[in-house]
């Protein structure tokens, strides 16, 4: 039993040993980038990094939204325009964060933007809709991910995939689920292949946060648009009650 004890001390001592040698020390000069730091989690990490005297450029899907990101943050804290959906809007922000990093390169990489999807039955969607989200939260993460590699390789960094864990539950049609899963699998591959250039890669499962607002009022009238254009077979073939329902 005595043996038992120590052993599980020593192995927690390891432990914290381990983990403290791989904890980041010196935080001046590392650059990170963070996608959707508008609202929510983005916009907190991009606070709360640039607190800690990380050099945080930020993306924001508006001009207000990085306005107000810089009025409430340090003065070494950037911000740059970004659509997902966009590849010309993904180069000129690789070429400002090429141009902020210098040569140092890229310490981190935090993809945090998701794109609108309709919450409704696949057949009552289009691929249209499913591209809404497709094209921002995988495709433009996977694009803006392969620009940034060679900076991230120059600073053996890191690249850290949020994921909100509803979507890893596939309970409604859309494109939604499809990017989560893309984007683990995506992560998964990406692990293994820059493990040769010191480059870590993550994926982060959340919940919600007090940041997230569930709109009902919009997820109704997006299902009412939905449901206002759908062909009379499809609709019949539903039937007025399962809509109210």
């Amino acid at each position: 039993l005595h043996i038992a004890i120590l052993v599980s001390i020593l192995s927690l001592l390891i432990y914290w040993l381990i983990k403290d040698s791989h904890r980041v020390e010196n935080f001046s000069g590392k650059h990170v980038f963070i996608t959707g730091c508008d609202t929510g989690l983005g916009n907190s990490l991009a606070k709360w990094l640039d607190k800690r005297g990380f050099c945080v450029i930020a993306a924001c899907a508006t001009e207000k939204g990085g306005q107000e990101l810089q009025s409430c943050s340090s003065l070494s804290l950037k911000t740059v325009n970004l659509n997902l959906a966009d590849s010309n809007s993904i180069a000129r922000a690789v070429l400002f964060v090429t141009e902020e990093t210098a040569d140092k390169g890229l310490f981190g990489l935090v993809s945090n933007a998701e794109g609108t999807a309709p919450v409704a039955p696949t057949d009552w969607l289009r691929i249209e809709d499913f591209h809404s989200v497709l094209d921002v939260s995988l495709l433009g993460l996977i694009e803006i991910t392969l620009k940034l590699l060679p900076l991230l390789k120059k600073a053996e960094g890191r690249v850290v995939n949020l994921i909100n864990a509803k979507g890893l539950m596939a309970f409604v049609g859309g494109g939604y689920n499809l990017s989560k899963w893309g984007m683990e699998a995506f992560s998964d591959t990406l692990r293994i292949e820059m493990q040769h250039f010191g480059v870590k890669v993550s994926i982060v499962e959340h919940g919600f946060f007090k940041a997230e607002v569930i709109n009902s009022d919009v997820i109704e009238r997006d299902l009412l648009r939905l449901w206002n254009r759908l062909t009379p077979e499809i609709r019949d073939s539903y039937g007025e009650k399962y809509f109210v329902e």
